[in-house]
């Protein structure tokens, strides 16, 4: 049946308007790019900094620094690469001309690689350069390490020892120097563990900024305003009144040339270990104290901390993966994951996976939580579906003998499409021979879309994520016991994985929602995995 939809009120309207409420402005700063040559740099980094500056979000002083090995670029050069790549951004719907050459101003390039020692001395007398008509206590910087994980050890241990980054144990201090580490942060509990040892012998945890860009989109933040600021939601959310918990990150696309990274990734380590334990850990956490980043933080370590371990005896009946077989995404044929470049033709790698966890507390004891992402699906989507339990008995219809209903689902759509639907149940119109015979019952949707409702100005993920850390809120970045607790969780799957090689390995076709070994996981729960 067509949903229903829902709109904002005359009061909201009356506030809003078609804009958003005023956002913070940042704090005086220079962020310095290490990696600004590469692909994240140009298609996140760059077209969020600009949506910044269109907005008045960036201070008056503000700069950007790219540090990258092309030493032959100059600071005109790479100002031209950047507005090509703004031309070409999916984030950027139109460049401002205007906005630009106002901030182009502000960006400068030096060349060296960010592993050697010398190049420091460059990026020192840069700094100097940009900052020259600074007062000391404005010069705060912030260096975003967009490189390879393989090389945040030399990185962070030179921006320490070069003195670029000082530890500064009390976060009032200025200047301010913070560091921006962006996922996967480790491959494991120990190398994690020990990344994070040498992290915060250098510095003090509010001075690091672990980088999960989910959590920066608008969907993502909009969990704990729904449940905590919305009564008629919070008491139902527990294992009484909810069955189960579907999380989805599902992607249309398959690895293509980034097969020697995925090789050694994986999807568990691409995707679980980081987003998905996320937005499991902020749909089942308690309320915090405060809207604070400690206080939240507390909050989703005690959830992921209560998640029942993976053991030997209980991972092959909770967990399946996979990897996609040649098949049709969009009628487009697509060939198989062993078959595309540089991937191993006996890989083990999983391309999808479905886990079934358990949070063993006293809100969500015995309420599965059924996770699963893969690529080659046939759409592009993540969201957090709960389904709530359905009602105890069915009167309508004939001599009390009624079908069974459609549990009501509240789903929250955090990519594509941003917003919230819930389903529930209503009488189909028509006259019906008695009241309590004959009534034809039909499931609808009730539908709440952010582009709807505020017009196209959701801020993308990085554009709020770079303002986060330019005014020092950490509330939507993890913290280090947090990255460790999730590894703790997910180290057992990968280990057993590792020893206990699949054959054969199962296969979904492209373009299909995933292998049949996951339809059993699920089983007829609400009638299988809920299709997007």
């Amino acid at each position: 049946m067509p949903g229903l939809h829902m709109h904002m009120s005359a009061r909201q309207h009356a506030t809003y308007g078609t804009k958003l409420p005023e956002m913070s402005q940042a704090e005086h700063c220079t962020m310095v790019i290490f990696g600004a040559t590469g692909d994240l740099t140009k298609r996140k980094l760059f077209p969020a900094l600009y949506q910044l500056a269109a907005e008045h979000l960036l201070a008056p002083g503000f700069a950007v620094l790219a540090v990258g090995r092309e030493s032959s670029l100059t600071d005109e050069t790479f100002r031209t690469k950047m507005r090509e790549a703004l031309g070409e951004s999916d984030e950027v719907k139109k460049v401002d001309d205007s906005v630009w050459q106002e901030f182009e101003k502000r960006i400068f390039f030096v060349g060296g690689d960010a592993t050697d020692a010398a190049a420091y001395e460059g990026i020192k007398k840069k700094l100097d350069e940009i900052e020259s008509e600074c007062a000391p206590e404005t010069r705060n910087r912030f260096f975003y390490l967009a490189v390879p994980p393989s090389v945040f050890e030399p990185i962070v241990r030179l921006l320490s020892s070069s003195g670029l980054v000082p530890r500064i144990d009390d976060p009032k201090q200025r200047p301010w120097a913070r560091v921006v580490v962006e996922k996967p942060f480790g491959r494991s509990l120990a190398t994690a563990h020990a990344l994070n040892q040498l992290v915060l012998s250098l510095f003090a945890e509010h001075q690091v900024y672990r980088i999960d860009h989910f959590l920066g989109k608008e969907t993502v933040q909009n969990v704990l305003v729904l449940r905590f600021a919305n009564s008629i939601f919070e008491p139902l959310w527990n294992r009484r009144w909810v069955s189960h918990v579907e999380i989805t990150a599902a992607e249309t696309v398959g690895v293509e040339a980034r097969g020697k990274y995925y090789e050694e990734a994986g999807v568990v380590r691409d995707m679980f270990q980081n987003h998905l334990l996320q937005l499991l850990a902020l749909t089942a956490m308690e309320p915090p104290y405060s809207m604070t980043a400690d206080a939240v933080r507390d909050e989703k370590v005690k959830v992921i901390r209560s998640i029942r371990w993976l053991s030997p005896e209980t991972i092959p009946e909770v967990a399946v993966r996979a990897q996609y077989a040649a098949g049709t995404v969009k009628g487009e044929k697509v060939p198989g994951y062993r078959d595309e470049p540089d991937v191993s033709k006996d890989s083990q790698t999983p391309t999808y996976a479905a886990v079934r966890f358990f949070v063993d507390n006293w809100r969500w004891k015995g309420v599965p939580f059924f996770v699963r992402s893969g690529k080659r699906m046939p759409k592009r989507v993540s969201e957090i579906a709960v389904h709530f339990q359905a009602p105890p008995h069915l009167m309508f219809g004939g001599n009390g003998v009624g079908r069974d209903l459609e549990p009501n689902v509240l789903v929250m759509r955090v990519q594509p499409n941003e917003g919230v639907s819930l389903n529930f149940e209503v009488k189909v119109p028509g006259a019906a021979v008695a009241l309590t015979q004959n009534i034809e019952v039909a499931p609808v949707d009730m539908d709440f879309a952010y582009a709807e409702a505020f017009g196209e100005t959701a801020a993308p993920a990085y554009e709020t994520l770079l303002l986060d850390v330019m005014i020092g809120e950490m509330t939507l970045f993890t913290r280090s016991d947090e990255v460790e607790a999730a590894w703790r969780l997910i180290d057992p799957l990968l280990d057993y994985w590792a020893s206990h090689p699949a054959d054969p390995m199962p296969t979904y076709p492209a373009g299909s929602w995933g292998p049949k070994e996951a339809d059993k996981l699920i089983g007829k729960m609400n009638g299988g995995w809920r299709k997007p």
